[in-house]
């Protein structure tokens, strides 16, 4: 029987990622409050019991909220999961950052939620100290197997198993930890708004967060060492395969820095990757200024057929990796693509003399680039 014919998936933009991530982390709390005052309501007299609910509900709930929200965000929901990404590239800085907030921001709301559906104070700073090196430990080893959980199945091509691995991960540590694995920033931060059997006292939370933090750099260097490609994003990308690496560098006009870069990776990876450029709002030519700035490397745009192309959701899906410059919300994001943000400055309306500083720092980068996607072609080979 014929498949029907999918149209690429519409552009996501960074405000809806934004409220993804807020909604899907104040779900998050609400499960692990909510369950952990439920729990002492109905067996309050067995702490064991109390756990198993907890971690019960906290553990289904992570499974939906990744299956809800995975297509939209990547369903991190976790400040150290943004951090590991953005180390490895996925991510931008920018991105990263707002992530964060909305996660952080999202739990907080989520822990408010949360008490006022069991008819308790909106906010009640935790009493509940959680301080020894023992729990300290504990943090480090739950946030490790949690992201070493969430890129293992990435590099194994198991991505659509990442929620049940990533429910069972947390069930399961809630029992064999003795900080009952938060292993997440944010939700340690909303966790102290709840006096209940789920929070935390606020003195004991920043040891927690620094040790989540010492887990998400462990975890980092274990994932390059233990894995042969690069991880990417937990939404689910597949790293580079043999196939040639197809890169698309994206701007405003595509007049000026996609064009460098598109004609200066071209020029250095001949064969060995496809480029493409385009922008979100194409200019009628390209900037002369560019022209020349690449004439003198010996790289002549117009004799090569270069125009600036408007983007369209067909280039962005056939790329492995998305290189964006300057050009913010404009700039489309789909889940499951490797995305780069280069901040340079905009060569449009300037001369040669300042367009070459941009020129070069734009080679650097590209070269950079090109050493990183030959290295992990190697590995694969």
């Amino acid at each position: 029987m014929n498949q029907p014919v999918q149209s690429p998936a519409p552009a996501i933009s960074i405000t809806r990622r934004l409220a993804a991530e807020a909604l899907g982390t104040a779900l998050l709390i609400i499960a692990v409050v909510g369950s952990g005052i439920m729990a002492t309501r109905l067996s309050p007299n067995d702490v064991g019991l109390q756990l198993f609910e907890n971690a019960a509900a906290t553990a289904g709930a992570l499974i939906g909220l990744i299956l809800m929200f995975g297509a939209v965000s990547g369903a991190h929901f976790n400040p150290v999961v943004t951090l590991v990404d953005r180390l490895f590239g996925s991510i931008s800085t920018r991105d990263a950052a707002l992530y964060t907030i909305a996660q952080t921001i999202g739990g907080c709301i989520g822990s408010v939620i949360a008490s006022l559906m069991f008819e308790l104070p909106a906010i009640q700073f935790s009493t509940n100290a959680r301080s020894s090196g023992a729990l300290w430990l504990s943090e480090v080893v739950a946030t490790i197997g949690l992201l070493l959980v969430i890129h293992g199945c990435i590099r194994g091509g198991r991505s659509e198993a990442i929620p049940f691995a990533v429910g069972a991960w947390i069930g399961g540590a809630y029992w064999f930890t003795s900080s009952t694995s938060f292993a997440n920033p944010a939700v340690t931060v909303a966790r102290m708004l709840s006096d209940t059997f789920a929070g935390i006292k606020p003195s004991s939370a920043p040891m927690f967060i620094l040790m989540q933090l010492v887990g998400a750099f462990l975890a980092f260097g274990l994932i390059r060492f233990i894995f042969v490609t690069k991880a990417a994003d937990p939404s689910g990308i597949t790293p580079l395969d043999t196939k040639v690496p197809e890169v698309l560098f994206v701007c405003i006009h595509n007049a000026g820095r996609s064009q460098m870069a598109a004609a200066l990776l071209a020029h250095h990876g001949g064969n060995r990757v496809k480029v493409r450029s385009a922008g979100t709002a194409p200019a009628d030519s390209i900037n002369p200024a560019v022209v020349a700035a690449m004439a003198e490397l010996g790289i002549d745009l117009l004799a090569a057929g270069a125009t600036p192309k408007r983007l369209d959701d067909a280039v962005v899906q056939a790329s492995d990796v998305v290189i964006t410059m300057g050009c913010g919300d404009k700039c489309p994001y789909y889940p499951g693509k490797r995305y780069l943000d280069w901040a340079l400055a905009d060569p449009a309306g300037q001369g040669v003399d300042a367009v070459r500083p941009i020129r070069d720092e734009i080679d650097q980068l590209v070269r950079g680039l090109l050493a990183e996607l030959l290295v992990d072609g190697s590995k694969r080979s």
